[in-house]
């Protein structure tokens, strides 16, 4: 027990660091609102909680958020199902990967601006944060798709080989596993772009519904309260993801705790 000390000491001491730091950061936001001398300009820790809570009080509060995560799922679905099409034959076949290689860049590159001003054009407006966060996120997934591939180690390939393996229980029992870290190392970065790009999207092609439309509404109105309230509420719901996906990275990844 005693050996678990100095972690537990550690783990506490950060998350006093962490707490103090919000304190500091949420003290210097409210010197600098009163140096504005306009809660109009820069509004507030208080004013921008109350505008919070109007916000989640207002009757389309629920159908924006949920048609937010909603475009944001489908993209990542999207994403998800190309990256393990393209990025495993990619780790597996060096041929495939370089056919593959400058397509990822370009997207990876692409500016999110210069791609939503297309989408625009092709795309209804319901469509485009979909379209955004399905090209945001995609790159980013089949590179570390693929790069989790390439490190499998070639002992163990060699092995299942030698032994006459099924590719299947290759795929599964070996590949499979060591693509697990890189995998959520990929979803969680892919997601934290994605989730920002579709927010960009909904800003910029104004659906009916979603965070973006509605802060764009709130800056129209020059409601600087409520756009910085829909701005927390979209961090909160992206670290809400982040936590689902440590979660389920420890729970899935037994090994890890042995290395």
């Amino acid at each position: 027990m005693a050996a678990n000390y100095p972690m537990n000491n550690s783990s506490v001491r950060n998350r006093i660091i962490s707490l103090c730091a919000i304190v500091i950061l949420v003290i210097g936001w409210e010197w600098l609102s009163r140096s504005f001398n306009s809660r109009q300009i820069l509004p507030g820790p208080l004013d921008t909680l109350n505008s919070l809570i109007n916000v989640a009080g207002k009757p389309d509060f629920l159908s924006s958020l949920g048609f937010t995560l909603l475009r944001g799922l489908i993209g990542f679905l999207f994403a998800f199902t190309g990256a393990i099409l393209i990025g495993i034959p990619a780790g597996l076949n060096s041929g495939i990967e370089a056919g593959f290689k400058p397509i990822l860049i370009t997207l990876r590159s692409t500016p999110v601006v210069a791609i939503i001003l297309l989408a625009l054009i092709w795309f209804k407006a319901e469509q485009v944060p979909v379209f955004i966060g399905f090209l945001t996120m995609f790159p980013i997934l089949a590179i570390n798709i693929s790069q989790g591939i390439r490190e499998t180690d070639t002992a163990f390939i060699q092995m299942a080989h030698l032994y006459h393996i099924k590719k299947r229980r290759i795929l599964t029992d070996i590949y499979w596993p060591s693509i697990l870290p890189y995998l959520y190392s990929g979803i969680s970065t892919a997601i934290g772009f994605g989730w920002r790009s579709v927010i960009i999207g909904e800003v910029l092609s104004q659906p009916r519904y979603g965070i973006g439309a509605m802060m764009q509404d709130a800056q129209s109105y020059l409601l600087v309260s409520e756009v910085i309230a829909w701005t927390v509420i979209a961090i909160l719901v992206s670290a809400v993801f982040e936590w689902i996906i440590r979660l389920v990275e420890k729970r899935s990844i037994r090994w890890k705790q042995w290395a």
